[in-house]
């Protein structure tokens, strides 16, 4: 299972963004948090700033849509990102959205909140190239992990295993040096790290280490 470590730049400094993208260069993705101060109680920035980020990085994108009506604004992200995640609690057909991402040229992902069960949205997994589950409340970064959503990691990699899916299981919120293995365990291969990257002088170095304690024997 390849492990990849995701910096999230809601933790960089905005006013020397580009800076800030050049000292995650060893990075697998970078996260970058689409807010709309609806969806979440947190507003950041959209499709313009977005596009141009992709403009001065060669790091791929990994967008993570926290808005209302995701399938407005999917698929232009998809025209020119990794991949685009969208949070099954705001669209109104999953499915079609799926379809919208993929079209557009990019990896469709879905993400769910704390409070929504592995049960609810098991059946579209098949469909998916990543499942992103929130170890916290969506919104603000800096949060503590909520371990009670571990379980759910496991229980998406037990069932793709199971149905042997090519599916990513990622996780965001509250990742640090001493749980990424834990978790990594449990089954998650993609990584959401804020604080924990961008708090360090040597972010690179830092993304590293998160690495190496993420790869499991």
């Amino acid at each position: 299972m390849m492990v990849r470590i995701a910096p999230s730049i809601l933790s960089a400094d905005f006013a020397n963004l580009e800076s800030e993208l050049k000292s995650i260069s060893s990075a697998d993705l970078i996260h970058v948090d689409v807010m709309d101060g609806h969806f979440v109680p947190n507003l950041t920035i959209g499709l313009p700033v977005v596009r141009r980020i992709s403009e001065v990085t060669r790091v791929p994108l990994d967008i993570h849509l926290m808005i209302d009506q995701p399938e407005l604004w999917a698929s232009k992200y998809g025209e020119f990102c990794e991949s685009v995640t969208f949070h099954y609690e705001a669209a109104s057909s999953p499915e079609v959205l799926i379809t919208q991402i993929r079209e557009a040229g990019a990896k469709p992902a879905m993400a769910i909140k704390p409070s929504t069960s592995f049960a609810e949205v098991e059946d579209l997994l098949p469909l998916l190239d990543m499942l992103l589950v929130m170890t916290v409340e969506p919104g603000f970064g800096g949060q503590s992990l909520i371990e009670s959503t571990i379980s759910k990691v496991s229980s998406a990699r037990a069932y793709a295993t199971k149905n042997e899916l090519e599916l990513s299981i990622q996780v965001d919120g509250g990742i640090t040096i001493e749980n990424i293995g834990l978790l990594a365990k449990a089954g998650a291969d993609t990584f959401v790290a804020g604080t924990a990257v961008f708090s360090e002088t040597n972010r690179n170095s830092q993304i590293d280490l998160l690495r190496q304690r993420a790869t499991v024997e």
